[in-house]
């Protein structure tokens, strides 16, 4: 099987964001032009993540037009969007009785792959 090739892509690595988080506006992007990813992004409510996939995603599209500097903006599409779970950094918080607790403050990968679609 042939592996399916993108006109472009971006991933941003070791963001402080859990993957969970982050999944939740990734599925809100995925499969739609990259002008309504930006609008959905920009007012999601979901700050911090929607600021990384952003990020990210004009990251992709400045990625799309080095690439090929014909390529119009307007015809690109959000074609496959994952994230991944990074290192978790441990940390530690006091507890009852001399006690220690481990704190996991967790990491995401996030990978956007975009791709050309001929009309709406």
């Amino acid at each position: 099987m042939d592996a399916p090739t993108y006109l472009a892509h971006a991933s941003t690595r070791h963001t402080r964001v859990s993957a969970q988080k982050c999944r939740l506006v990734a599925d809100l992007v995925r499969d739609r032009f990259v002008g309504e990813a930006l609008t959905i992004l920009h007012f999601n409510a979901k700050k911090k993540a929607s600021q990384i996939v952003e990020k990210t995603l004009r990251s992709a599209i400045a990625n799309a037009q080095q690439k090929q500097p014909d390529v119009d903006v307007d015809t690109l599409v959000v074609a496959k969007i994952h994230v991944d779970e990074g290192p978790s950094w441990k940390r530690i918080r006091p507890a009852p009785m001399g006690r220690a607790f481990r704190v996991l403050k967790r990491t995401s990968h996030v990978h956007i792959y975009l791709d050309e679609k001929k009309g709406r």
